[in-house]
């Protein structure tokens, strides 16, 4: 399921509860792809990286190649949120003091020291993030894949495009009757005066911001509301709260209108090797049925229980061939 999803789509998100296996089950599939001759970016937004562990290479915040054969590429990434959060900040606070008189600016850079510790701060300069590197990684790849951070950030992340669409569209109609005001009141002075010249261009600059957020959250809408394009699977491990944390995550997921196309069960336990084992595969199974039982028309796939480490290029092949 997955191989084949990824070789139909053009983005997809990998999400689910923590340590069940989301960035080395990315990874193989960007590899896999790339040797398919696609060019992939890796994208991890998930604070914990481990994308420089399996690939056995530095990576960070400034995308890096992970691997080339032929045609085919995977160029990595790992956002980093305090850079993400201080880049955006930085573009909030010039427009901020734009607002405001000089004298109130350091008033403007202690609110900012305040805002940069909020979560609504961290999920909004994400999303941005977000947005921007779907903007630029559609026009230079053929295929992204994300690995995101665990299940209860990613449903919300995944809502907030919609959200800030509508709040940007707000604050531009504000725009607009501000400026109609303010025109007027520079037509009753002198059309000469240079603080006439400096409001109009504040203006401008200003709906030039909010222009450029609108656009780009409508275009992060429609990328992952769009099935053709965009599909998101949910990896878990064959246990009782990751399987009910996945149900959940599915219903928030398909609520705010991104396409689910399937789930991988990570590390079923052998049935040969040894008694304490079979047993708790049994237990496994039953977890497995029950995700049958309340989605059945998604489609599942399974992944044994590796004997050893997932690092580097030829386990994350291992681990692709036994997605197919």
């Amino acid at each position: 399921m997955l191989l084949n999803l990824a070789g139909q789509r053009k983005v997809l998100f990998l999400g689910g509860k923590g340590g069940v296996g989301k960035t080395v089950t990315a990874s193989a599939v960007a590899l896999h792809q790339a040797e398919a001759g696609r060019k992939v970016l890796l994208v991890s937004t998930d604070p914990a990286h481990n994308l420089g562990h399996l690939w056995e290479q530095s990576v960070g915040d400034d995308q890096v190649e992970l691997f080339r054969s032929g045609d085919g590429v995977v160029h990595g990434v790992e956002i980093d949120p305090q850079r993400t959060i201080d880049a955006y900040l930085a573009e909030v606070g010039v427009t901020l003091r734009d607002f405001m008189p000089e004298h109130l600016h350091p008033q403007v850079d202690q609110h900012l020291k305040l805002a940069a510790q909020t979560p609504g701060t961290h999920e909004s300069a994400m999303l941005e993030r977000m947005a921007a590197t779907i903007e630029y990684g559609l026009d230079e790849h053929d295929f992204l894949i994300f690995d995101t951070a665990p299940s209860g950030h990613t449903a919300r992340l995944m809502a907030l495009p919609e959200i800030m669409t509508f709040w940007t569209e707000g604050l531009l109609n504000r725009r607009t009757k501000a400026e109609k005001f303010g025109a007027a009141i520079r037509a009753l002075d002198n059309h000469d005066d240079p603080q006439s010249a400096s409001g109009e261009s504040r203006d401008r600059r200003i709906r030039q911001m909010l222009l450029r957020r609108k656009n780009r959250f409508e275009m992060m809408r429609n990328v992952l509301t769009d099935a053709k394009l965009t599909s998101f699977v949910i990896v878990l491990i064959p246990e009782r709260v990751p399987v009910l944390e996945t149900v959940e995550l599915y219903a928030d997921l398909r609520e705010t209108g991104v396409d689910v196309g399937g789930f991988v069960v990570n590390r079923l336990s052998p049935t040969d090797a040894g008694d304490f084992l079979a047993s708790r595969r049994v237990q496994e199974d039953h977890h497995v049925q029950s995700l049958r039982a309340e989605l059945p028309r998604v489609p599942i796939d399974t992944v044994p229980l590796l004997a050893t480490d997932l690092v580097g290029r030829d386990a994350l092949r291992q681990l692709a061939q036994q997605l197919s």
